[in-house]
């Protein structure tokens, strides 16, 4: 497997339809502008759905890949090492943020078992049916995956992608249920932009206090000095220094990108994964929106690095998808405006013309 290979696979979206797009905002009966930035994006879906006349986002979903890292064995986490599958549990119990924001939306979630590290028996066969292995390496001291899981993982992504692409989904939310997720996270983010741990390392969604963040940043510190010499290498890289969870949601946002799927991007997790991506495939960052800012300097960094421009911030950083479905009804409003505002009547019609003289 060659990542670069989706490079030739993705085009960016319809450059000539949002140009029409864009024309046709013009002659909207709310000036220009009025709407902020809900008139861009807009011109975004349009291009991306290659139609003038913007469709309505009747079919989003939120994903969420799941996964455990042998790092968090350092009390790098504010959560024990091994519990994402509490996460897990959490979400499909209804009783974490990402579940009640999607239940009152009335948007379905679907988590991926990558890479857990517990019984399979403990969550529903439909989660874990498609783990790799059990929890990722220990990335400050060994691989997080072996090449061959990795590519396994990437693979995963791309099936998860066209099974939803084919199945209607028309956006998908992205995000993780992971505990030590935001370490390798940000020692992919510090390889990929030249930067050193102590400027990448944040606290995590769970938070963590001044003596934890010393050993996460020493353990990003160690992770880099393995993560660099394979820096040519997307799937090297991510076996090195990445996870399984982290592997497929790359392969996902890849796949996603060639099935013209719109994706919004989460936190940290998420940005490293398309930093990856977008190492592999330029365009690929042209379908994705950066939902929000989860206040973690790597996501900053990788964000800048693609140029996407968060939608949100309101220092929600709890992680699991929360901060892009707060995101979803904005690109939802975006797309009923392009829609459904009518034009201004033209001036030189004879129904226009009567109207001026009455």
């Amino acid at each position: 497997m060659n990542l670069d290979d989706f490079s030739d696979l993705i085009e960016r979206p319809d450059g000539g339809i949002r140009r029409d797009a864009e024309e046709r905002r013009e002659r909207l009966t709310v000036p220009p502008g009025a709407l902020g930035r809900l008139d861009e994006l807009g011109e975004w879906l349009s291009a991306a759905q290659a139609s003038v006349k913007v469709r309505a986002i009747e079919q989003p979903k939120v994903l969420l890949f799941a996964g455990d890292h042998g790092v968090a064995s350092l009390d790098v986490s504010g959560r024990a090492p091994g519990s994402a599958h509490e996460l897990v549990r959490a979400v499909l119990d209804g009783a974490s943020p990402v579940a009640v924001l999607a239940r009152t939306m009335g948007v379905p979630v679907r988590v991926v078992d990558a890479g857990l590290d517990c019984d399979p028996e403990l969550l529903p066969a439909e989660v874990v049916r498609h783990r790799v292995r059990r929890g990722s390496g220990r990335i400050d001291v060994e691989n997080a995956l072996t090449v061959e899981e990795t590519e396994a993982a990437v693979r995963l992504g791309i099936a998860i992608a066209d099974e939803e692409a084919d199945s209607g989904t028309d956006l998908v939310v992205l995000g993780d249920l992971s505990v030590g997720g935001t370490t390798p996270a940000s020692t992919l983010i510090a390889a990929l932009c030249g930067t050193d741990a102590s400027v990448v390392t944040g606290r995590g969604g769970a938070g963590i206090d001044d003596l934890a963040w010393m050993r996460k940043c020493a353990a990003i510190r160690d992770a880099l000095r393995r993560a660099r010499p394979v820096l040519g290498d997307q799937l090297e890289l991510l076996a090195a220094v990445g996870g399984a969870d982290l592997a497929a949601m790359t392969g996902f946002l890849l796949q996603a990108s060639v099935r013209r799927m719109p994706v919004i991007l989460d936190g940290v997790v998420g940005a490293a994964c398309a930093l990856v991506a977008q190492r592999a495939a330029f365009r690929a960052p042209d379908w994705w929106l950066a939902g929000q800012v989860s206040g973690e300097p790597a996501q900053a960094k990788a964000l800048d690095r693609m140029a996407l421009n968060p939608l949100l911030d309101h220092g929600v950083h709890v992680g699991e998808g929360t901060g892009a479905l707060l995101a979803l009804p904005l690109v939802q409003a975006a797309a009923a405006f392009a829609a459904e505002l009518p034009e201004r009547p033209d001036p030189t019609t004879p129904d226009a013309e009567g109207a001026s003289e009455l």
